[in-house]
């Protein structure tokens, strides 16, 4: 099993806190990791990106060149990435920042993760909603090691938002679970 992902978002979204606790987890549980996060030119507001590979065999390089997985967060950060998904890819769009046809030959699921966070009262949850939608659709890893890892990566000042992401979690696993709508590729 290799999966190729790639997390794009404005900076401040979450997409390096969500990459790094993804890739903690997964080598807990035994899987090979690499991760490649870049930055976007701006001070603030610009395109982070980060690539991540997730594999049971020895991983070459860190580049993904075409994701088996595109997350985006916003509509800026998916059009500079929409290139990089191969046919039957999965994309999980945030639906409350990104309105755009689906693309053709892949799986799109739309999950308002800015509306469900905003509802829990903290908007920065919104990478977390998709963390849950996502790990529910490929089940990389056991959900308690990234409870785990989300746990201690929240400690100290910090430890009072590990109850909403957590529920921000959980909130993207049943918008899943209970039928979010869903394009499946057309081939």
């Amino acid at each position: 099993m290799t999966e190729k992902v790639i997390l794009v978002g404005y900076g401040g979204q979450g997409m390096m806190l969500f990459g790094r606790l993804l890739a903690r987890a997964a080598m807990l549980d035994g899987k090979y990791v690499t991760f490649f996060p870049s930055y976007g030119t701006e001070v603030r507001g610009g395109t982070a990106c980060y690539h991540l590979i997730v594999s049971t065999e020895e991983i070459c390089s860190p580049v993904v060149e075409e994701a088996d997985t595109l997350i985006a967060m916003n509509q800026p950060s998916y059009i500079k990435l929409r290139d990089s998904m191969k046919p039957k890819s999965l994309l999980l769009l945030n639906s409350s920042l990104v309105e755009v046809e689906d693309p053709p030959y892949v799986m799109v699921y739309r999950i308002p993760a800015t509306e469900i966070a905003n509802e829990l009262g903290n908007v920065v949850a919104s990478n977390m909603v998709m963390m849950g939608a996502y790990n529910y659709i490929k089940d990389i890893i056991p959900t308690n090691l990234f409870l785990d890892c989300l746990e201690k990566a929240l400690r100290g000042k910090k430890a009072a938002l590990y109850e909403i992401n957590k529920l921000a979690l959980e909130r993207g696993e049943n918008y899943i679970r209970n039928g979010s709508p869903i394009n499946l590729p057309s081939l």
